[in-house]
């Protein structure tokens, strides 16, 4: 943050959010066992997972798609919108509907045209919500998210979906050891590698649903047209574009995917394109890189771990770039159109 500057209204709103977030994610995997429990029962029944959601929700979805595929779930998360518009078959599918205010656009509209679909489950912070109405579902602790930009959403979101994978048998010690004694890293030197930069963008191979949250944030908070793209797209075709103005931010954990980053990781710097690199692999740090070292974690204990900072990251670079950053000029927190 500038020296002198005062914080804009909209970054201290998402500061009070994430004081919380910690706290109210423990709540929310806490409280919601025996609901978790019923909608473990219908993914254990029908062995496949459609996630649906949007903005925010889509990216979290994304994120724990490769965690219930890990415990054998046919797992697939989509867009709300393409569903309305190219929708895939329901029938022998459980279907978790995400929606941290419970009143998007789609989410109303989906609801009203599918009619009594059964093995529907919802997932809000909202309990009086259209969603928490409509389906059967788990509920976040501390209320709607009131700031613009997802952020204790998405913690609080995950944490649900910790408690439902804690369900189909998932070990939750590690990811609930993040949540109770979070990690620090200073992102200074990250911020500094990425001053300069025109654009940025995230990437992952497992982790790359907590890259899609990221962009998203950060083209949200700093109207810069950051994005994501998984590292294999990036390595066929896009990597054209890497130099000193397009920034790079890799999400490296301890998984068997890690290599594959650490490829990447080498191919950026040698285009000159300024590199930060989120790592909770316990391997070495890629030499050119800007490295956020967390301890060695994959699966949800490295999501927790890696998105907080990511989050700090995500609003000192707007803050840098943006005098108003946090309010927005275009859009609204709740989504009410199409």
């Amino acid at each position: 943050m500038t020296v002198g500057k005062t914080r804009p209204a909209g970054l201290a709103a998402i500061d009070r959010e994430m004081a919380r977030q910690h706290a109210d994610a423990l709540a929310s995997f806490r409280q919601n066992t025996a609901e978790a429990q019923t909608i473990a029962a219908s993914i254990r029944q029908t062995g496949r997972l459609l996630l649906l959601g949007m903005g925010g929700s889509h990216a979290v979805g994304r994120a724990v798609e490769p965690l219930y595929r890990a415990l054998g779930v046919d797992a697939l998360a989509t867009p709300l919108s393409e569903q309305l518009g190219q929708p895939l078959p329901l029938d022998g599918r459980s279907v978790i509907v995400t929606s941290q205010s419970g009143e998007s656009a789609e989410v109303v509209r989906w609801f009203l045209q599918a009619g009594g679909v059964s093995d529907v489950f919802g997932l809000t912070l909202e309990g009086g919500s259209f969603l928490a109405r409509t389906a059967p579902g788990l509920v976040g602790a501390g209320g709607t998210e009131l700031a613009f930009a997802a952020t204790r959403s998405l913690t609080v979101t995950l944490a649900l979906h910790l408690a439902i994978l804690a369900a189909l048998g998932e070990d939750s010690v590690a990811a609930i050891a993040e949540l109770e004694a979070p990690q620090d890293c200073d992102i200074a030197a990250a911020l500094a590698t990425l001053a300069e930069v025109e654009t940025i963008v995230t990437s992952g191979r497992r982790l790359q649903g907590v890259a899609e949250a990221l962009a998203l944030g950060l083209t949200e908070l700093s109207r810069r047209p950051c994005f994501s793209l998984e590292g294999g797209q990036l390595r066929h075709g896009p990597m054209e574009m890497l130099g000193p103005g397009i920034g790079v931010v890799l999400f490296r954990g301890n998984d068997p995917t890690s290599e594959l980053v650490t490829a990447m990781a080498l191919s950026v710097v040698e285009t000159g394109a300024p590199l930060v690199v989120f790592d909770a692999s316990g391997q070495s740090p890629v030499a050119g890189a800007v490295t956020l070292a967390f301890r060695p974690a994959s699966g949800m204990a490295a999501i927790f771990a890696m998105l907080p900072v990511a989050q700090r990251l995500m609003i000192a670079f707007a803050d840098s770039r943006v005098d108003n950053a946090g309010t927005p000029v275009r859009t609204t927190k709740i989504t009410r159109s199409e």
